[in-house]
């Protein structure tokens, strides 16, 4: 009897370890009806309470009152049924959130404006926003995003390390590049020119573009990673070298993300110290906002938006190429998967030590699918 309760809380410690190294795949029954919904039910609900009071009309006085409280009666009878249609009682929070309580989360909210003011677009939008919530809590929650971002960072300089030899080669030819596009007229118009709308959407293209780069050869490593002695004769489950991918992938994204940064403040320095207010004016076909001004030996330096701008779409494009630069490069492919391996040596060591425990407990440890 001891062993057995020795062995299920070394169990629960090595999933909580899981779960600090950002591989919650790695417990056997992970799942996202009982692991990964269920913990943001919380905020799921909040979301959920202020998604019917915003559908009010706002304009419709006493009937705005009616409104809320008559979708928050539909809202809790539809929830109420779920529990009923599933055994559990009315007001009872589920244990486990599948299918149908998703699909309550998502449409419900959506219909509101729909059924009582006819507002289409509103209710189109919404559907919209709960699908992409319910994709963000899946990749936070189900793969222990925020995990993985605290394990790669307190890595960052020891992978960073191992990418010197390409820093060294493409920082150079990178800053000679974004020098020329800086100091150029067009570069200042183009990036200045556009609405924020269409600012960002052009920015977020840079960062989708990068990420396509660096995933590409995510399999890769992957497939060395997974060849390490430390996993045993277990193989990886699909789910386990998904999430391993997320670990490499956050990993370079944030040696990418550090270029980048350094990128733009270098350039907001150097703009704010050498392209002043008589160079703008010569440069933009737009009014130039300040933002702030330093007085500096005697002179005034000043940051404003269009600087801002400017160096953020360099340093997007700078990003870019960073990410193009360690997809081609063999010797930084070498050395990353040789320190994400190393790091991640414990934790395939505790996942053999995982498994065989479950193995002891008679839990069947299924081979993974060729």
């Amino acid at each position: 009897m001891t062993l057995v309760t020795d062995d299920a809380r070394r169990i629960a410690e090595l999933e909580r370890g899981f779960r600090r190294d950002g591989l919650p795949n790695l417990i056997l029954d992970f799942s996202a009806a009982e692991d990964v919904f269920t913990r943001a039910i919380p905020f799921l609900t909040l979301v959920f309470v202020l998604e019917v009071m915003n559908a009010a009309d706002i304009g419709a006085g006493w009937a705005n009152l009616l409104f809320v409280l008559g979708g928050a009666v539909i809202m809790l009878g539809a929830f109420g049924v779920l529990n009923l249609a599933r055994g559990r009682r009315f007001f009872s929070v589920p244990a486990r959130v599948g299918t149908p309580e998703l699909l309550a989360f998502v449409l419900l909210p959506a219909l509101l404006p729909v059924v009582f003011s006819r507002q289409l677009m509103f209710g189109f939008n919404t559907l919209l926003a709960n699908s992409a919530l319910l994709l963000l809590v899946y990749l936070v929650v189900g793969f222990g995003l925020l995990s993985i971002v605290r394990w790669a960072g307190a890595r960052f300089f020891q992978q960073l390390a191992a990418s010197v030899t390409v820093l060294v080669r493409a920082v150079p030819v990178l800053l000679f590049f974004s020098l020329v596009m800086f100091f150029t007229t067009e570069i200042w118009q183009v990036f200045t020119t556009p609405g924020p709308g269409a600012f960002w959407s052009a920015m977020a293209l840079f960062v989708v573009l990068a990420m396509v780069f660096l995933a590409v050869r995510l399999p890769g490593v992957v497939r060395e990673v997974q060849g390490e002695p430390e996993i045993g004769d277990e193989p990886l489950r699909r789910r386990e070298r998904i999430n391993l991918a997320a670990v490499a992938l956050i990993s370079e994204m944030l040696q990418v993300m550090f270029v980048s940064a350094a990128i733009w403040l270098f350039y907001i320095v150097l703009g704010a110290l050498l392209v002043n207010s008589s160079v703008r004016d010569t440069w933009l076909l737009i009014p130039d906002r300040l933002i702030f001004t330093i007085a500096w030996f005697g002179d005034r330096v000043q940051v404003n938006e269009a600087l801002l701008r400017v160096a953020t779409g360099v340093a997007a494009f700078a990003g870019l190429y960073y990410a193009v630069t360690i997809l081609v490069d063999a010797a930084y492919r070498d050395q990353f998967v040789d320190s994400l391996s190393q790091e991640l040596r414990d934790t395939f060591r505790r996942r053999s030590e995982y498994l065989e425990l479950q193995r002891r407990r008679g839990v069947p440890i299924a081979p993974p699918p060729q």
